[in-house]
Order: C-alpha cells, then sequence, then structure tokens
C-alpha cells in the first residue's frame, strides 16, 4: 500500500508517493518562497500553498497510481487566519520566523505569560485584531485560524477537516502544559474564540477523505516537520536523535511517554516538544536549535566567495584547515544552549594568509560546531549519551561538512537515504493508521543509511567557545530578551 505526502517548507510544497519498503517512489515540488516585504516580517501566501500543493499532489499520483492513505507535514507555528464558508485567507499567512510581535511578547511577559515571537499565540492574536479587532466574526464561527498543517487538511478535504495535531499544536504556546487541550488563560489574554481554533487530534488515525484529490485518500497522518523527520529517520525508542540542517539546524531527541521535567528550557537550552501521539499515548521529545546554517553557506554564495552552497565544500577541500580562523554562524543571533538573539555572525582568527579556501573551510566548520553544540546540549538535558548522530536536510549533500560535523561531535554521522526525512516520517504515521506498517519496531528496522561519516580528528572545541564569547552581546537590547 502506498502513501501520499504532502510536505510545506518555508521555500515550497514537496509531494511524494511512499512505498511498503520506505522507498520514494515519486516526487514533485512546487517553489513558493516566503514573503519577506521588511526586517523582522515573514509571510506566506497560503492560497498559493494549497494550489501547490494540490498540483504537487495529482502530479505523482498520476505517476505513481492510487494512494492508500495520505500524510501531512509542513513547518510549525507558522499561521493562517481564513473565512470558514469561503476557504479564502483574510490576508497573508505569518511565518514562524516572523518578529513583528516581540513587543506583544514583552508586554505579555510582564503578567506571567510567556510567549515566544516565533510561536502561533501572538501572531493569531495580530491576525484577528487586523481582521476581526472586536472578534465577533470569531465568536460566531466564521473564521477559521490554524498552522499549515491545519490549511492544508482543510484544502485537501474542502473544508471538511479543521484539525491539528499535538505536535503542532505543542509549539503554537495556545496549549495546555500536557498538551491536553486548549489553554484557556493565555487564550483569555490574546482575546482569541475557542471557536476559531482547530480540533486537537492524533497524529496517527483516520480524520477524513481528501476529497480534493483523485479517489479521495483518507488523511491519516499529520506531524510538525521536526518531528517527521525524527520518525523519518527511525528514532522512535527513548534516547534516539537526529539532526536536520537547512536554513538553521534542528536537533530532536526522543524522551519517552513522560513530559522532561522542566518547564520552558532546560538548562542547556533545550526545549521540550510532543514527538508525536498515537492512540491517545503521547511520545515526548527534546528539541535544541541553531538558527543559522544553511544560510551561512547562502552568505558565502551573495559575497561572491563560492558560485554556489554545492561549490562550498570543492572550495573549502583546497586547504587542509582554516590556518586558525573561526566563524560563528550567528546570522540571525545564537540559540541553544546561550539563546542570545543579540549575537551576530562573527569571523576571528584571520591572518593574512586566510583566503577563499579558509574562509569558506571556517564557515562550513562553523556550521558542524552548532550541530555539536545541539548535541552537547541534548545529551545534557536529556541525561543520555548519543554514541551515533542521524542526519538529514539539504546540507548532507556536503560531504566535506559531514566529515567536519563527525570530527566536531567526535561520533559517526549516519546520513539519511532520503534527504528530506519529513517524507518517510509523515508516510509512517499515516500508514499505522492504515496497515502498511505493523508498529514501531517494523518502522524502526526501515532505517537505512545512505553513508556513515566516521571522525578522522578532533576540531578544537574549546577555541571555538572563546569565538562563541565575541560573538556575544553584539545588538544589547536583542542580547537582553527572553522568552
Amino acid at each position: 500500500m502506498t502513501i501520499l505526502v504532502v510536505d510545506v517548507g518555508t521555500s515550497g510544497v514537496r509531494a511524494a508517493v511512499v512505498g511498503p519498503e520506505a522507498d520514494v517512489v515519486a516526487y514533485r515540488h512546487q517553489r513558493v518562497p516566503a514573503l519577506t516585504p521588511t526586517a523582522g516580517v515573514s509571510e506566506l501566501d497560503a492560497e498559493a500553498l494549497g494550489r501547490a500543493a494540490l498540483v504537487a499532489a495529482t502530479e505523482v499520483m498520476e505517476q505513481a497510481g492510487p494512494v492508500e492513505a495520505v500524510g501531512i507535514t509542513a513547518q510549525r507555528a507558522s499561521t493562517v487566519l481564513w473565512d470558514r464558508a469561503t476557504g479564502r485567507p483574510l490576508g497573508p499567512g505569518i511565518g514562524w520566523q516572523d518578529l513583528r510581535t516581540v513587543g506583544a511578547c514583552l508586554v505579555l511577559a510582564g503578567r506571567g505569560i510567556h510567549l515566544d515571537p516565533s510561536q502561533t499565540a501572538t501572531k493569531v492574536a495580530h491576525l484577528l485584531d487586523a481582521h476581526d479587532p472586536d472578534r465577533s466574526r470569531a465568536e460566531d464561527g466564521e473564521l477559521c485560524v490554524g498552522t499549515i498543517d491545519s490549511w492544508l487538511a482543510w484544502v485537501l478535504s474542502r473544508g471538511g477537516l479543521h484539525v491539528t495535531d499535538p505536535s503542532n499544536a505543542g509549539v503554537t504556546g495556545l496549549v495546555s502544559r500536557e498538551v491536553d487541550g486548549w489553554d484557556g488563560d493565555v487564550l483569555d489574554a490574546l482575546r482569541i474564540p475557542r471557536a476559531v481554533l482547530p480540533t486537537i487530534v492524533d497524529s496517527s488515525g483516520p480524520l477524513g477523505p481528501a476529497t480534493a484529490l483523485p479517489g479521495a485518500p483518507i488523511i491519516a497522518g499529520l506531524a510538525g516537520d521536526q518531528q517527521a523527520s525524527l520518525l523519518g529517520q527511525g528514532c522512535v525508542r527513548p534516547g534516539m536523535a537526529k539532526l536536520t540542517f537547512g536554513t538553521g539546524a534542528m536537533l530532536d531527541l526522543t524522551v519517552g511517554p513522560t513530559r522532561p521535567a522542566f518547564e520552558r528550557k532546560g538548562p542547556h537550552g533545550t526545549y521540550p516538544v510532543v514527538a508525536w501521539r498515537v492512540a491517545g499515548q503521547l511520545e515526548w521529545g527534546l528539541e535544541a536549535l541553531a538558527l543559522s546554517a544553511g544560510s551561512a553557506v547562502d552568505w558565502l554564495v551573495d559575497l561572491g566567495v563560492v558560485p554556489d552552497a554545492a561549490a562550498s565544500g570543492p572550495v573549502a577541500d583546497g586547504c587542509d584547515d582554516t590556518d586558525g580562523a573561526f566563524f560563528v554562524p550567528a546570522l540571525a543571533g545564537l540559540g541553544t544552549p546561550v539563546w542570545d538573539y543579540g549575537a551576530r555572525g562573527t569571523l576571528v582568527g584571520v591572518s593574512r594568509s586566510t583566503g577563499r579556501a579558509q574562509l569558506a573551510r571556517a564557515v562550513l566548520e562553523g556550521i558542524a560546531h552548532r550541530g555539536a553544540d545541539l548535541v552537547d546540549a541534548a545529551e545534557a538535558d536529556a541525561g543520555v549519551s548519543l554514541e551515533r548522530v542521524r542526519v538529514d536536510g539539504g546540507m548532507t549533500a556536503n560531504r566535506t561538512f559531514l566529515q567536519a560535523l563527525a570530527n566536531a561531535t567526535a561520533r559517526p554521522v549516519e546520513v539519511s537515504r532520503v534527504r528530506e526525512a519529513t517524507t518517510l516520517g509523515a508516510a509512517f504515521l499515516a500508514g499505522l493508521a492504515v496497515g502498511t506498517w505493523s508498529g514501531w519496531d517494523e518502522i524502526e528496522a526501515t532505517w537505512v543509511s545512505s553513508d556513515v561519516v566516521e571522525p578522522t580528528g578532533r576540531l578544537d572545541r574549546t577555541r571555538w567557545r572563546a569565538a562563541v564569547e565575541r560573538s556575544r552581546g553584539w545588538v544589547p537590547t536583542l542580547s537582553g530578551l527572553s522568552f
């Protein structure tokens, strides 16, 4: 039995058909980039995303044939407000990177309600303030709000489903501590009527037909992108973890059925997330974040140091080491473990001998060091030891980077055979619901790496930490923010 997966990232929509051997048998991509009209503002065209999803899904089904079920995975926290009767969005959606609600978060913190501007909560309030300031339409049930998974389920079902799952709901800032319902105190503080919010359902289970697609296959899986990647890399047991390297980098670690003890962030800067919920049982995880990864390679391209991202590895291979140069990829601040929004990208240790190759290598090694930072933080907050690192994402095409990551973490790096493992994770959740896979053991057994990169040396972590300290506090007003 084959599974259709629709996956919305920050730059576009992917559709794939996955077979019972966890193999991708058909694939399409539709580019729909985020909109950045001004600094700190990130928006999305929800209608364009919906159209692209329908086109890509229909094309892969034409190629691969009928599917048994549909899995949906998407960027988390990005928010759409739409009219329930027409299904039309009310203006642009707000992307997860959008910072326009920082002020609102600070005001709420003064009242004891701690929200991050990257979460959904204040984005919902902002959209309602703009389109329904007195909340009359929302109270009357005329409006719907949701994260991208909710919007996709609505589009694919032609308005039959207004749902989300705990892996997505858990990062909205709108749910209870145990993610068993919406938080009334937060809703009241932001004047968000419950009537606009989706129903929270299991991550795996039959939800309703995708009537907008040929054959109306059942929608049976929902997951946030990072949790889908965790599952897609077979990390179904407590203590297993993966790293995803795209524009930024995220580490997710499976914890088990018990929520981590800390409320918001652990001592080493990780935070609790719901990995998935199946048959009513929550699986918890920890997450760690580096705000810049592939974006630092894009910066090299913009500077003309390398012609394109793929060339960064070969250019870096033009030297054996950086000759003492270190680059801290803090182009948008530092996440885990220090959470300094005012840190900025920093190049130190430059000498007259520093050239193009050394700069390219310093950037790749800097991203690898940040990956090692995430591993160290997750191990410390979870109290586990990771023997190996599983990785996916666009940067895994760069062998020079993978070697630097193995050397920075002092661990073998196992590379996902499917570069965007989100696809497999969403397929597994949908497939569990319809019997394509029998359970966690069978899903775990599907993991086969395309490559294993062993450490060949050790990057200097002591000098790296010194470089990080030099990057911190560059924009004091932002460095003082804590969410």
